[in-house]
Protein backbone atom coordinates (compact mmCIF):
# COMPACT_ATOMS: atom_id res chain seq x y z
CA UNK A 1 0.00 0.00 0.00
CA UNK A 2 1.27 4.06 -0.91
CA UNK A 3 2.16 5.74 1.87
CA UNK A 4 -0.06 8.86 1.73
CA UNK A 5 1.31 12.46 1.79
CA UNK A 6 -0.60 16.05 1.91
CA UNK A 7 1.29 18.68 -0.09
CA UNK A 8 -0.20 22.09 0.37
CA UNK A 9 0.52 24.68 -2.48
CA UNK A 10 0.47 28.12 -0.96
CA UNK A 11 1.22 31.53 -2.24
CA UNK A 12 -0.33 35.12 -3.20
CA UNK A 13 -3.27 35.30 -6.58
CA UNK A 14 -2.11 34.75 -9.70
CA UNK A 15 1.69 33.20 -8.72
CA UNK A 16 0.94 30.19 -11.03
CA UNK A 17 0.09 27.69 -8.24
CA UNK A 18 -2.42 25.69 -10.49
CA UNK A 19 -0.43 26.14 -12.89
CA UNK A 20 2.92 24.17 -11.45
CA UNK A 21 0.28 21.28 -10.67
CA UNK A 22 -0.87 20.78 -13.75
CA UNK A 23 2.34 20.71 -15.10
CA UNK A 24 3.09 18.57 -12.52
CA UNK A 25 0.77 16.15 -12.58
CA UNK A 26 -0.15 16.24 -16.31
CA UNK A 27 2.70 17.29 -17.58
CA UNK A 28 0.32 20.74 -19.15
CA UNK A 29 0.71 24.08 -19.17
CA UNK A 30 -3.15 25.34 -19.09
CA UNK A 31 -3.34 28.68 -20.84
CA UNK A 32 -6.73 29.86 -19.70
CA UNK A 33 -6.05 31.42 -16.31
CA UNK A 34 -8.76 30.40 -13.80
CA UNK A 35 -8.36 31.76 -10.51
CA UNK A 36 -8.84 28.67 -7.66
CA UNK A 37 -11.95 28.76 -5.78
CA UNK A 38 -11.36 27.12 -2.42
CA UNK A 39 -9.09 24.06 -2.87
CA UNK A 40 -8.17 21.82 -5.44
CA UNK A 41 -6.98 18.41 -4.80
CA UNK A 42 -4.44 16.75 -7.47
CA UNK A 43 -3.04 13.25 -7.01
CA UNK A 44 0.71 11.76 -8.00
CA UNK A 45 2.10 8.80 -7.25
CA UNK A 46 5.73 8.77 -6.48
CA UNK A 47 8.39 6.64 -5.82
CA UNK A 48 10.39 7.73 -2.66
CA UNK A 49 13.24 5.82 -1.40
CA UNK A 50 12.25 2.69 -2.87
CA UNK A 51 8.55 3.34 -1.38
CA UNK A 52 5.45 4.10 -3.55
CA UNK A 53 4.47 7.53 -2.04
CA UNK A 54 0.82 8.89 -3.24
CA UNK A 55 1.57 13.22 -3.26
CA UNK A 56 -2.01 14.06 -2.43
CA UNK A 57 -1.65 17.77 -3.49
CA UNK A 58 -3.53 20.60 -2.65
CA UNK A 59 -4.01 23.74 -4.56
CA UNK A 60 -5.18 26.42 -2.04
CA UNK A 61 -6.83 29.72 -3.71
CA UNK A 62 -4.47 32.64 -3.33
CA UNK A 63 -3.88 34.78 -0.83
CA UNK A 64 -4.04 38.86 -0.83
CA UNK A 65 -4.37 42.05 1.56
CA UNK A 66 -8.24 40.63 2.02
CA UNK A 67 -8.44 36.95 2.64
CA UNK A 68 -6.30 34.13 4.47
CA UNK A 69 -5.83 30.74 3.59
CA UNK A 70 -7.86 29.01 6.13
CA UNK A 71 -5.95 27.17 8.33
CA UNK A 72 -8.22 24.13 8.14
CA UNK A 73 -6.68 23.58 4.93
CA UNK A 74 -3.31 23.28 5.57
CA UNK A 75 -3.50 21.37 9.15
CA UNK A 76 -2.42 18.02 8.46
CA UNK A 77 0.06 18.58 5.74
CA UNK A 78 3.54 16.74 5.31
CA UNK A 79 4.83 19.67 3.80
CA UNK A 80 4.21 22.93 1.72
CA UNK A 81 5.38 24.29 -1.46
CA UNK A 82 5.37 27.75 -1.29
CA UNK A 83 5.26 30.43 -4.68
CA UNK A 84 5.85 33.31 -5.19
CA UNK A 85 6.54 35.05 -9.23
CA UNK A 86 9.68 35.87 -9.92
CA UNK A 87 8.45 39.14 -11.83
CA UNK A 88 6.51 40.35 -8.62
CA UNK A 89 8.71 41.27 -5.91
CA UNK A 90 5.87 41.50 -3.42
CA UNK A 91 4.83 37.69 -3.80
CA UNK A 92 8.19 36.68 -2.40
CA UNK A 93 7.00 38.96 0.85
CA UNK A 94 3.07 37.09 0.59
CA UNK A 95 5.64 34.17 0.83
CA UNK A 96 7.72 34.95 3.99
CA UNK A 97 4.61 35.53 6.06
CA UNK A 98 2.51 32.35 4.80
CA UNK A 99 5.26 30.59 6.10
CA UNK A 100 5.81 32.76 9.07
CA UNK A 101 1.95 32.32 10.07
CA UNK A 102 1.87 28.62 9.30
CA UNK A 103 4.77 27.77 11.61
CA UNK A 104 2.73 29.34 13.87
CA UNK A 105 0.02 27.28 13.29
CA UNK A 106 1.31 23.73 12.45
CA UNK A 107 4.52 23.89 14.15
CA UNK A 108 7.38 23.76 11.13
CA UNK A 109 6.72 21.76 8.39
CA UNK A 110 9.16 20.69 5.50
CA UNK A 111 9.08 23.25 2.78
CA UNK A 112 10.43 24.71 -0.61
CA UNK A 113 10.16 27.99 -2.13
CA UNK A 114 9.50 27.49 -5.87
CA UNK A 115 10.14 30.71 -7.65
CA UNK A 116 7.89 30.43 -10.79
CA UNK A 117 7.85 32.53 -13.59
CA UNK A 118 11.66 32.24 -14.96
CA UNK A 119 11.16 31.85 -18.49
CA UNK A 120 10.36 35.59 -18.24
CA UNK A 121 13.83 36.88 -17.66
CA UNK A 122 13.32 40.55 -19.36
CA UNK A 123 10.72 40.99 -16.67
CA UNK A 124 12.84 39.48 -13.72
CA UNK A 125 12.52 41.37 -10.29
CA UNK A 126 13.66 39.42 -7.61
CA UNK A 127 16.98 39.98 -6.55
CA UNK A 128 19.88 37.20 -6.11
CA UNK A 129 20.56 38.90 -2.55
CA UNK A 130 17.09 38.82 -1.64
CA UNK A 131 17.56 34.80 -2.33
CA UNK A 132 20.50 34.67 -0.77
CA UNK A 133 19.52 35.98 2.29
CA UNK A 134 16.39 33.44 2.17
CA UNK A 135 19.11 30.57 1.37
CA UNK A 136 21.27 31.45 4.97
CA UNK A 137 17.85 31.45 6.72
CA UNK A 138 17.70 27.56 5.54
CA UNK A 139 14.91 28.00 2.92
CA UNK A 140 15.12 25.68 0.01
CA UNK A 141 14.75 27.86 -2.96
CA UNK A 142 13.84 26.19 -6.61
CA UNK A 143 13.44 28.61 -9.59
CA UNK A 144 11.07 26.92 -12.36
CA UNK A 145 8.30 28.17 -14.87
CA UNK A 146 5.02 26.51 -15.43
CA UNK A 147 4.88 27.63 -18.31
CA UNK A 148 8.47 25.92 -20.30
CA UNK A 149 8.87 23.00 -17.35
CA UNK A 150 11.77 24.13 -16.65
CA UNK A 151 12.55 23.11 -12.49
CA UNK A 152 9.42 22.30 -11.56
CA UNK A 153 10.04 18.26 -11.65
CA UNK A 154 13.13 19.28 -9.56
CA UNK A 155 11.01 21.71 -7.09
CA UNK A 156 8.63 19.03 -6.34
CA UNK A 157 11.67 16.44 -6.09
CA UNK A 158 13.29 18.47 -3.39
CA UNK A 159 9.96 18.85 -1.32
CA UNK A 160 9.57 15.04 -1.23
CA UNK A 161 13.69 14.64 -0.28
CA UNK A 162 12.80 16.91 2.60
CA UNK A 163 9.26 15.20 3.97
CA UNK A 164 11.39 11.63 3.59
CA UNK A 165 14.31 13.12 6.25
CA UNK A 166 11.79 14.63 8.05
CA UNK A 167 9.43 11.35 8.20
CA UNK A 168 9.58 9.83 12.13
Amino acid sequence: MALKRKICMLGAFSVGKTSLVSRYVLSIFPEKYLTTVGVKIDKKTVEVNGQETTLLIWDLYGEDAVQQVRSSYVRGADGCLLVADGTRPETLEAARRIRARMETELGPLPFVLLLNKCDLQDEWCIDAHALAALQDEGWSVQRCSARTGEGVEEGFRMLVGNLSEAAP
